[in-house]
């Protein structure tokens, strides 16, 4: 029979010290109550505002009044008040120093509670010796020895020892090689200075080596700031950057498929992509291979596994099924690319008949993509990198016969406009091999939906430009041929420009 009212466990009590009070040891505050309301007497502290959250309120207004005076008193030189142990190793430490780290604060006042039987006598002291212009002469504090666990393996003993060093010194010196583990460091000893300007340095240093190690950090203290930024950054330089490089294999899944979602990812085009999503599976397939491989070499790896089974069909790849379908097949276009995908053996056969598929209905239909409608997530897009040394920048595109030059301008040092326009096949100096293999379309006029973006760092943070989604009719002559132009104002370089457009049903 089951019970409806099930017995509740009794509150345990215990004896604490060598006097007779009592504590309640599952209460979420160390101490006692009669040593937490005098505490709270010797604090001016409301009692039951205290008896909701004791040792955070406690710590804060034991905090407020020695960091007070702190300021207006030089840093002693004296002998220390406080010996820490902690990672195999003593640290000695003044009282108002401590007291600048929650954590190292409750310790103290944990210590203090255990080591005498009036804690509030001591405590009183305490605040007495940091009082201005009341006492001459520091009266002598007992030594305590604390001690702290850690167990996060970020934190080494010298970013720790730089951590209690910024007690003192306020604005300890680090460099990228310290910086995570400062950072661990910091949320350990509950010092939110510290662990800010260890984030604001990460976020100014994320390259292809550290992103990794950062974004993870980022995700472990729940600290937003530095994942979002992670996640900005490798949405620029996830192709152009890290797909270049080793350091592409450290890249987690989680991190890529939020940035292969994400709208504002910049590709030079489809195909790009595609080639650094399938060096990141070689890399991470093959841990011994240490420098870049050539993309043929790549694709040869995939086809060494039997026809009969595509890649993403296999139980290894089943598990990378959802990066793929990130990507927008439809917008591989080139023949010779497009023999590539049916011939890597990666793709299940129904993803490359759906691409063909595709294919075939907007060549047939005079180019109208009947098979897409979202501009955000479905539109073909291609970018352009405009670099220091450009005054101009520019790229041919086809797609379904018609022809367009993407296109950036640098007007001065700050100015900049960014553009596509349609070209006619035969324009002098054409690459013939645009269309040497591909259909050319002679019809007049070709309706297309468009935006252009443009987003560059500057000083830390992302600036972004962009156009409405603007819907048009390209013909041959100005000034139907010209998009609407991106006008950029900024001091930034590289500048990331994503010209992302679809043919609608016209």
């Amino acid at each position: 029979v089951k019970m409806l009212h099930p017995h509740r466990a009794r509150l345990e009590r215990r004896m604490v010290g060598s006097t007779n009070r009592w504590r309640f040891p599952r209460e979420p505050f160390s101490g006692d109550l009669l040593g937490l309301s005098q505490m709270c007497k010797a604090l001016n502290v409301d009692f039951e505002e205290a008896l909701k959250n004791p040792d955070r309120l406690c710590v804060s207004q034991i905090q407020k009044i020695l960091l007070g005076n702190l300021k207006k008193k030089t840093i002693r030189s004296g002998e220390a008040d406080v010996i820490l142990t902690c990672l195999g190793s003593k640290w000695e430490l003044h009282q108002p120093q401590l007291f600048q780290s929650e954590t190292l604060a409750k310790l103290y006042l944990m210590a203090l509670a255990q080591s005498t039987t009036s804690p509030t006598k001591e405590l009183e002291r305490l605040l007495r010796a940091q009082l201005p212009g009341k006492v001459k002469e520091r009266p002598p504090i007992k030594k305590m020895i604390i001690s702290l666990k850690i167990n996060d393996p970020l934190v080494t003993k010298v970013a720790f020892a730089k951590a209690l060093k910024n007690l003192y010194l306020g604005e300890v010196e680090m460099n990228m090689d310290d910086v995570l583990g400062v950072l661990a460091s910091a949320h350990i000893l509950q010092l939110r200075s510290l662990f800010q300007r260890c984030v604001a340095m990460m976020v100014n240093g994320l390259t292809p080596s550290t992103i990794k190690d950062f974004y993870l950090a980022g995700c472990k203290y729940k600290e937003e700031q530095l994942t979002t930024a992670c996640e900005k950054w490798l949405e620029m330089n996830l192709v152009p950057l890290v797909g270049t490089q080793i350091h592409l294999r450290t890249i987690p899944q989680e991190l890529l498929q939020k940035v292969l979602r994400s709208p504002r990812l910049f590709t030079f085009n489809e195909y790009h992509l595609l080639k650094t999503l399938l060096l990141w599976v070689f890399l991470r397939l093959n841990y011994r291979i240490q420098t870049v491989p050539v993309h043929e070499t790549v694709v040869a790896f995939f086809n060494s596994f039997p026809k009969k089974y595509p890649f993403l069909d296999q139980d290894t790849g089943q598990s990378l099924v959802p990066l793929f379908l990130c990507l927008r097949l439809h917008g591989i276009i080139k023949g010779k690319t497009l023999e590539e995908l049916r011939h890597v053996n990666f793709f299940p056969e129904s993803w490359l008949m759906r691409v063909t598929a595709n294919h075939y209905h907007a060549l047939e239909s005079g180019g109208d993509m009947a098979h897409v409608k979202d501009l955000t997530t479905q539109a073909m897009r291609f970018g352009l990198l405009f670099k220091q040394e450009y005054t101009t920048h520019s790229e041919i595109i086809a797609v379904y016969g018609f022809f367009f030059e993407i296109k950036g301008i640098k007007h001065d040092t700050t100015s900049y406009s960014f553009y596509m326009q349609r070209v006619r096949h035969t324009n002098l100096g054409f690459p013939s091999s645009l269309c040497e293999h591909g259909p050319v379309s002679l019809r007049a006029e070709r309706l297309v939906k468009y935006e252009i973006r443009a987003q560059t760092l500057v000083d830390g943070k992302w600036q972004e430009f962009r156009t409405n989604q603007i819907t048009q009719k390209f013909g041959f002559v100005k000034p139907s041929c010209k998009s609407h132009a991106l006008k950029v104002q900024t001091v930034g370089i590289p500048i990331y420009a994503s010209f992302s457009f679809i043919f609608p049903i016209s």
